[in-house]
């Protein structure tokens, strides 16, 4: 093919303020109009600000020359060399641009890339002397010197290391959805720019590097046309447009790593001198930018990579186990265990792990062994517990044992440690590494798992913890320990109940063999069973005692599993405890612990609880030597409570529950309610005995008189004094008989003669009423019916000069 020219010329006097006027002077005449018209501007030039008129040949050579490519609206290309040059006229400094034009869909003969062109020793200064140029063949580089070349861009990239990343990362994200604008490399050369592009044109996967459009040198990156822009430093110290991402490469160098292993891996191969590693990789499969076919080819050339670099190149051999020949895949395996490698990440040794699942069997041993070392070597020593292990036939030959030699006595001494065990993830990866290199722990292993059972039931309750595979493939991998691993928690089950139940929720432990395990299977079986029984927590409670298969008459600690397992850290109430106190002798009880269960149960009831006395009684029959102290004396008043109500309670019931109330201390209020409640209901009643009630309102009591105020105000007393004028004048006669008792009883008699009596007596007939006054003069005096009348008859007053007004009547009768 031939190439279109066209040059392009600055007119003189142009000013400093912009670009310089200018006009074609020798344009191929197959090159369209619209095409002229875009590329003027493309082809302007400024001189660099406070550039003089007039310089020196010297001076005027050290101004930059501006290389571009570019691509124009209609799909054609324009590769240009802008210079400055000298007016024949003034000696006044304008430009020069000479440029060949290629149409859509056309690339440079043979295959040259852009800025190759661009070194070309064909491009003009001048205009040629005929209007229309000839077409060129071909625009070949300068000849000879390539070594020279070579060297001198190895030269400047590693001049140039702390910002390759950088660049290449950007150079990378131009041809992604969400990459810059443009990247501007700000030096103060442009040849040092026309370098850059040469480091990208080399770095890029094919295809891209010779659609990479760009311009060496301008004053405007804003509006370059080229998606790689070189600028003077001081043009780019005020660049702030979000859409530039601006490379001083002439300021402070970069810190920090950038996030972008292709580029990290291709700034490494260009530090290390190695350009032509491009081209190998590219000959790998891969997409283009894939770090991993780069970071292979960088490691079996002896290039040192990053932790993400190689573990980018093991991924990428791990799932492409053929693509390597045995040569290559041998020199990757050595780079990535080489000795003396301290930066390792989790992610590496993960990748290494696949590499070695992929190669196993495929290679010969004496590559694979290398990477099953370096995995059961960081298992042990870089606590990595989420390490893939490699199988047991990769420790079978002499390999195998020089690994164990080494690493055996370290696990032996970390397995004997007081700390094992609290760590799951960590001792599980010892205990299978053990395994693979045949280390004995025989002698350890009941220690161990008798500390990692309880390590097992922490943590939280949302899915199935990290370590949950890797314990899973050590019980399946290892007889022994899961025996022991599984009769360890079902030892822990009665005092963990629930937390074993959480465990086996979240992960599916295999007890399904020959072993009884019968708290674990409870703890297995507890969902259904509560699914099963509804609220029926007792029937839940046999339900699960049946999926256990032990009677608690035989080992009683089952049940204290299930009774954990139903009630948790809760209480049942009053009546379930009685049921499970007669579903299970007291010395079942007795031998699992759940005496106290049963106990808390009745300590809890509140006071209108009817099962509570009945509990407590059975209680301190059945466990009277577990029952001792404040716990005892709380029992006997729930009894004692009863008693009462059954009619079987010894006198002085008052002062009963006063001692037994200062024995219980600090009493719960349903027990004490319970106590004061039985006693008050019994002195309402209307066959009460006297002398209990005397002692009662003597006592002084706050908690009995409180009780007795509250029980008198029931609904069924309301009744009774309506219904009934001898209890009517009863009540009365009883609260107006002990007017010096103490403020008490004093404040809680007064509050129930008005409170309670008055509104009865002012609801009823007259004749009811006069039976009442005629109930009080038969059962005192007439003294004491007058005081009815006229208490009656008055308003609300105080009990204590009622009182003396009854007392004085009584007296003069």
């Amino acid at each position: 093919m031939s190439l279109a020219q066209l040059h392009y010329t600055s007119a003189d006097g142009d000013g400093e303020d912009g670009p310089a006027a200018a006009r074609f002077t020798s344009v191929d005449p197959s090159i369209p109009a619209s095409v002229l018209t875009e590329a003027g501007p493309l082809l302007a030039y400024e001189a660099p600000r406070g550039t003089p008129d007039r310089l020196t040949d010297t001076a005027l050579r050290a101004l930059p020359e501006a290389y571009s490519f570019s691509l124009l609206s209609d799909g054609s290309g324009l590769l240009a060399r802008t210079v400055a040059v000298r007016s024949p006229q003034t000696s006044a400094v304008r430009f020069h641009a000479h440029a060949v034009h290629l149409p859509p869909g056309t690339r440079l003969p043979g295959g040259t890339l852009p800025l190759t062109a661009c070194r070309s020793a064909r491009w003009a200064a001048a205009t040629p002397g005929r209007p229309l140029p000839d077409p060129l063949a071909a625009l070949p580089a300068p000849a000879g010197h390539e070594a020279r070349e070579r060297e001198a861009l190895n030269d400047f990239a590693v001049s140039r290391g702390p910002w390759l990343a950088g660049v290449l990362s950007d150079l990378r994200r131009l041809h992604g959805p969400d990459g810059p604008e443009r990247v501007v490399l700000a030096e103060r050369q442009s040849a040092d720019v026309a370098r850059w592009i040469a480091l990208a044109g080399l770095a890029l996967p094919d295809g891209l590097a010779e659609q990479l459009t760009f311009t060496t040198y301008t004053r405007r990156p804003g509006e370059a046309a080229g998606r790689v822009v070189g600028v003077l430093p001081e043009d780019a110290e005020e660049l702030t447009d979000p859409g530039l991402r601006v490379h001083l490469c002439t300021g402070p160098r970069p810190e920090g790593p950038i996030g972008d292993t292709w580029a990290e891996t291709a700034a490494r191969i260009w530090r290390g001198r190695a350009p032509e590693l491009f081209r190998e990789a590219a000959a790998l499969p891969g997409e283009p930018f894939a770090a991993g076919p780069l970071a292979v080819t960088a490691l079996c050339a002896g290039i040192p990579l990053g932790t993400e670099e190689r573990a980018a190149a093991a991924d990428w051999a791990a799932e492409r186990p053929y693509a390597l020949d045995g040569p290559r895949t041998h020199r990757l395996v050595e780079a990535l265990t080489a000795p003396g490698t301290d930066d390792r990440s989790g992610p590496e040794f993960d990748a290494v792990g696949r590499l070695f699942a992929a190669l196993d069997g495929r290679s010969p041993a004496t590559t694979t062994a290398p990477l099953a070392a370096m995995l059961v070597t960081e298992a042990v020593r870089g606590g990595n517990g989420s390490l893939e292990l490699p199988g047991r036939t990769a420790f079978s030959g002499p390999e195998g044992a020089a690994v164990a030699g080494v690493l055996g006595p370290e696990i032996e001494t970390e397995l004997s440690g007081a700390g094992v065990g609290l760590d799951v993830a960590r001792t599980v990866q010892l205990l299978r590494v053990a395994r693979l290199l045949g280390v004995d722990c025989a002698a350890l292993l009941p220690s161990v798992v008798d500390r990692l059972a309880p390590a097992l039931l922490t943590g939280g309750d949302e899915g199935a913890p990290g370590w949950a595979p890797a314990l899973l493939e050590l019980m399946d991998e290892q007889f022994d320990v899961r025996t022991a691993l599984l009769g360890a928690l079902d030892r822990i089950a009665p005092d963990h109940p629930a937390g074993v139940a959480r465990l086996l929720s979240r992960v599916p432990l295999p007890f399904t063999g020959t072993q009884a395990l019968p708290h674990l299977r409870m703890c297995a079986g507890a969902p259904e069973a509560r699914a099963g029984c509804g609220d029926d927590r007792v029937a839940t409670l046999q339900r699960i005692l049946r999926a256990g298969g032990v009677s608690p008459f035989a080992e009683p600690l089952v049940l204290r599993t299930a009774v954990g397992l139903v009630w948790d850290e809760g209480a049942p109430t009053a009546a379930e405890a009685r049921q499970l106190l007669e579903a299970a002798t007291s010395d079942a009880h007795r031998a699992a612990g759940t005496w106290s269960v049963l106990v808390a149960a009745a300590l809890a009831a509140g006071a209108d609880d009817g099962a509570a006395p009945e509990l407590a009684h059975d209680l301190l029959r059945g466990f009277p030597q577990e029952t001792g102290g404040r716990v005892r004396a709380a029992l006997q008043l729930l009894a004692f409570a009863g008693e009462v109500r059954s009619g079987a309670a010894e006198p002085d019931w008052a002062e009963r529950v006063r001692a037994l109330r200062a024995e219980a201390e600090p009493v719960e209020p349903g027990v004490l309610g319970q106590a004061c409640d039985a006693v008050a209901g019994r002195l309402l009643a209307p066959e009460r005995p006297d002398d209990e009630l005397y002692a009662l309102v003597r006592s002084g009591d706050a908690d009995l008189v409180a009780a007795y105020a509250r029980a008198a105000r029931g609904d069924g007393v309301r009744a009774r004094l309506a219904a009934d004028p001898a209890y009517a004048a009863d009540c009365f006669t009883v609260w107006t008989a002990h007017p010096h008792a103490g403020a008490v009883w004093t404040e809680a008699a007064a509050g129930l003669l008005d409170e309670v009596l008055r509104p009865v007596v002012r609801g009823l007939p007259a004749d009811r009423v006069a039976a009442v006054e005629d109930a009080v003069g038969r059962s005192g005096s007439s003294g004491r019916a007058d005081a009815f009348r006229d208490w009656n008859r008055r308003e609300r007053g105080p009990l204590g000069r009622l009182g003396r007004r009854i007392a004085g009547r009584v007296r003069r009768a």
